[in-house]
């Protein structure tokens, strides 16, 4: 029996978030034994043993509720990053903050400018609030920011600039970005995604946290799923002036943040060696990824991130198909705004010479 009750009409035009099948599935219709993952932009160096230490004494305490202010995790964050405590505001991955920026401070048909191809759970989020996504072209895989100032109108409400890139890589220049930021009027938030920030090896690369002293407009993402490797417990933080943090307080589920993820992330910061050799890691294997695709003569966009938009000049969901058959399992560039290219996750070096190996032999 078909229900008769209506959901939103905004539902009507909005997608759900695709998710592929599960590697096990994909093993069993393919017939293959192994299948190395470089389709998900996750850590594959795992996470700190501090963490996995850390988790096992937890046991014990899962009957008893999360703090619902993290206050422990926040006031070890806020030391490490040299802010003030009630600057933090901690959720269920940053991009829970994200949701709840939008309902926080979006009125019904008001405007948040981004760019075509990058993170949709902005776009997605937006639409659900009743606000107006406004769109505006990539130019050579980078934010337009020039385009983003220009398309400000008395309607716009916030501004998201996603940097490093999902899912191109890119990064704005520093120069560039903290002009952007200076023009953006104070009314207007200024939602900074450095989901990526720890990859980001380039001097080019703007070290945002100063900004906040002089721009109260300004809101900066980050996470624990992506160089930290807790992707799978969900917890992510934003830095913010403590009058928005008052206001996302206001609108965010009580505990939000589960005991066992705000448990991981304290420890992870604690070990910053293993922070360093993932990213130390990553650099070699991006290095070794240029080096190869250069010579093969792929192009490629220039990635600041543990992940690579190659355009390969063909089909990408052909592509993808073939390389999956030989046990190497990528994203099409199909589904992410580039349909001639594949986006790989920057893995160990044996996942990273397989794939330039199935590559060679496609």
């Amino acid at each position: 029996m078909a229900v008769k009750v209506k959901s939103r009409e905004i539902l009507q035009h909005i997608a759900a978030y695709p998710l592929g099948k599960s590697l096990q599935d994909i093993q069993s219709e393919l017939g293959i034994a192994t299948i190395r993952n470089m389709s998900e932009i996750e850590n594959v160096f795992g996470c700190s043993p501090l963490v996995k230490k850390q988790l096992m004494q937890r046991l014990d305490y899962l009957f008893t509720y999360p703090d619902g202010s993290a206050r422990a995790l926040s006031s070890r964050l806020a030391d490490f990053l040299g802010v003030a405590q009630n600057q933090l505001f901690i959720g269920n991955g940053s991009d829970e903050i994200i949701r709840l920026l939008i309902r926080a401070f979006l009125n019904t048909e008001e405007e948040a400018i981004m760019a075509d191809i990058t993170f949709p759970r902005y776009k997605t989020n937006v639409s659900i609030e009743g606000g107006k996504p406004v769109v505006v072209p990539l130019k050579n895989g980078v934010h337009d920011l020039t385009a983003m100032l220009a398309n400000i109108t008395e309607q716009t409400k916030m501004i998201f600039v996603c940097n490093p890139n999902n899912p191109t890589g890119t990064i704005v220049n520093k120069e560039e970005l903290t002009s952007f930021i200076e023009k953006v009027p104070e009314h207007i938030l200024i939602v900074l995604d450095e989901a990526y920030y720890e990859y980001a090896t380039s001097e080019e690369y703007l070290q945002s946290t100063p900004l906040l002293k002089t721009h109260a407009n300004l809101v900066i993402l980050r996470t624990f799923s992506k160089v930290y490797g807790l992707a799978g417990l969900r917890i992510g933080y934003g830095i913010m002036d403590p009058s928005i943090t008052a206001e996302l307080n206001k609108v965010k589920e009580v505990f939000n943040v589960n005991q066992l993820a705000q448990a991981a992330a304290m420890e992870a910061i604690k070990d910053q060696q293993f922070r360093r050799e993932c990213i130390l890691r990553n650099e070699q294997g991006r290095a070794y990824l240029e080096k190869e695709l250069d010579e093969l003569g792929y192009t490629y966009f220039p990635t600041q991130a543990n992940f690579m938009m190659i355009h390969i000049g063909k089909d990408g969901n052909e592509i993808t198909q073939k390389l999956l058959t030989k046990g190497i399992m990528v994203k099409t560039g199909a589904a992410l705004g580039y349909p001639n290219s594949i986006r790989v996750t920057i893995c160990s070096m044996e996942d990273n010479r397989s794939f330039i190996e199935a590559l060679k032999n496609l």
